[in-house]
């Protein structure tokens, strides 16, 4: 194999993260084709994800090995066109209008239920885990929820609504233990025909429809790892609904990954291949979309929760994944192990991060003190 300029480079760059290309420890990288420089300078990550996809490299620990590329700042090192396209398109339109609300619903939570009950917990909870005092995925997301429930303080009799709702793990969970009503919003119709199955038999209501066009008022307001699909642009009309949709003595819990930096756009291997039109938040995002609407009564950080999470996920993954091949295909097998290890190994980095906000129209009486 030739050493090109592309190569060089690229191998200068994977020492600074103790990463070597066709080594023997298993964050090393495997690399099978001699395009594969050319096209990772070309493309950055988008060519990164994509190659792995095709098969060019391969790499036994990639969440690993992700991990060290972070930590070694490397992601910033290069910046190709093709993600200062991404961020020059998000910056011009409205990735997240309602037109295109129900995209990511389609391309990502609607390509099968089996999948998802195979990789998450029983409950079906598609959100970092609470690691805290918990052994097993299926103890970990309980106790997540529990710890949300009790963080809204709900009471019996009360109006819960579930800005995006998945498969109605938590609307079940609060009308089965907290013994209040549920509406359930979500963008995806499979979650939705799964979730009001779920929920037969209990004060829970499952709608279709994009968050602005729920109506009503409610005691209590939920949203968990929905807010990574509002986009900046939204994040002000976001809160607006959400202070519209609550009582003033109300509480909203707000549960979203983060980043570090504000930006506009995801990694355009994400945004191409997993969650069309997604971004995540930056503090500063935040704090500007809830000013004069909410006070901020708690901010918890546990972003690295979604690291053993993810790893749960891919175990899961792996072993159902003979199930699923003929369905799926091998492309899709390298496309899903990418995207869980990738993830893993960003969250094991602390670049991205994992915050519940408790928000609270006109503040607490008194103060308000959170569970943690």
């Amino acid at each position: 194999m030739s050493k090109t300029s592309s190569y060089r480079r690229f191998h200068q760059l994977l020492e600074q993260a103790d990463i070597r290309i066709n080594g023997d420890r298993p964050w090393d990288l495997q690399v099978s084709q001699s395009g594969f420089y050319s096209r990772l300078a070309a493309q950055g990550t988008l060519g990164l994800g994509e190659s792995y996809m095709d098969g060019w490299w391969e790499c036994e620990a990639i969440d690993e090995m992700i991990h060290r590329a972070f930590r070694a700042d490397l992601a910033r090192t290069c910046r190709p066109l093709c993600r200062a396209l991404c961020h020059l398109t998000a910056r011009f339109t409205n990735r997240q209008k309602v037109s295109r609300a129900y995209q990511v619903g389609i391309h990502h939570y609607d390509i099968g239920n089996d999948l998802y009950e195979a990789m998450l917990d029983r409950r079906m909870i598609y959100s970092c885990a609470y690691w805290k005092n918990a052994s097993s995925l299926d103890a970990a997301q309980e106790a997540k929820l529990d710890l949300v429930c009790r963080k809204l303080r709900l009471e019996p009799g009360m109006r819960l609504l579930d800005i995006g709702c998945g498969w109605g793990g938590l609307a079940q969970f609060a009308a089965e233990r907290y013994g209040v009503s549920v509406t359930g919003v979500t963008v995806s119709q499979e979650q939705a025909a799964f979730a009001r199955q779920r929920c037969q038999g209990l004060p829970v209501t499952i709608l279709l429809e994009d968050y602005r066009s729920v109506t009503g008022t409610f005691d209590r307001l939920v949203s968990i790892g929905m807010f990574e699909h509002v986009g900046y642009k939204n994040y002000r009309t976001f809160m607006k609904v959400c202070q519209r949709l609550l009582w003033t003595d109300g509480l909203f819990l707000l549960h979203s990954i983060g980043g570090n930096t504000s930006t506009c756009a995801i990694d355009p291997w994400i945004d191409r291949y997993i969650f069309p039109n997604a971004m995540l938040p930056s503090p500063r995002q935040i704090t500007t979309a809830c000013e004069n609407l909410f006070v901020i009564e708690d901010w918890h950080n546990f972003g690295s929760d979604y690291d053993p999470t993810l790893m749960a996920w891919y175990a899961n993954f792996i072993d159902h994944w003979p199930r699923f091949e003929a369905k799926y295909g091998e492309r899709f097998r390298r496309m899903w192990r990418y995207y869980l290890l990738a993830c893993a190994g960003s969250f094991r980095a602390r670049e991205n991060q994992v915050w519940q906000l408790v928000l609270s129209p006109q503040g607490i009486p008194g103060g308000y003190t959170a569970p943690h």
